[in-house]
């Protein structure tokens, strides 16, 4: 049990770094102005999400095992009307919110995951807690990447396999192309 635990862990963790690069790919295509740019009205600009995202890792990893993850001191609704002023604000937010969490999963390592930690009042395991909030990052680090994509347009530069690469990409993996049925 110990080592599948400590695997979850790990597996976990670089889930998590992989969204962080992918939010931080989709972030660095975007100008300044265009960080705080709303497609729409009642849209998300990209600062709008990053700073949900930051503020929601504060909240729930602080204190993780000790304290429900939805803080008092937290303020859900000025993260949706109120991102950091620029950039470097900006993005010392996300990175204190990665650095909390990250931090929290450190302690982990030693922590019974029968141990039940309260997210809004509601008992979860830790891997419970860990993949809801996995969970939620990638679901909004995916739409970071679709806002940036939709921003950039032609001058996107994919952070995948781009369209009609497929079987380019899976020669210089595989050193051949797709097997034939």
């Amino acid at each position: 049990m110990e080592t599948i635990y400590r695997e979850f862990l790990s597996s976990a963790r670089a889930e998590f770094e992989r969204y962080r690069g992918l939010g931080e790919a989709a972030m660095a295509q975007l100008s300044d102005a265009e960080l705080y740019l709303q497609p729409g009205p009642g849209d998300n600009s990209m600062a709008t999400i990053v700073n949900h995202l930051a503020g929601n890792m504060l909240s729930r990893w602080t204190n993780f095992l000790v304290e429900d993850g939805e803080k008092t001191w937290r303020n859900r609704e000025a993260e949706f009307r109120e991102p950091p002023g620029d950039r470097e604000q900006l993005l010392q937010h996300w990175e204190a919110g990665w650095e909390c969490l990250f931090r929290a999963l450190e302690t982990l390592r030693e922590a019974d995951p029968t141990t039940k930690v309260l997210i809004r009042a509601q008992p979860h395991s830790i891997p419970q807690a860990v993949h809801r909030q996995l969970a939620h990052y990638a679901s909004h680090v995916g739409q970071m990447v679709y806002l940036a994509k939709h921003l950039k347009g032609e001058h996107w530069m994919y952070l995948s396999i781009a369209p009609g690469q497929s079987e380019a990409f899976n020669r210089q993996l595989f050193g051949k192309g797709p097997k034939q049925a």
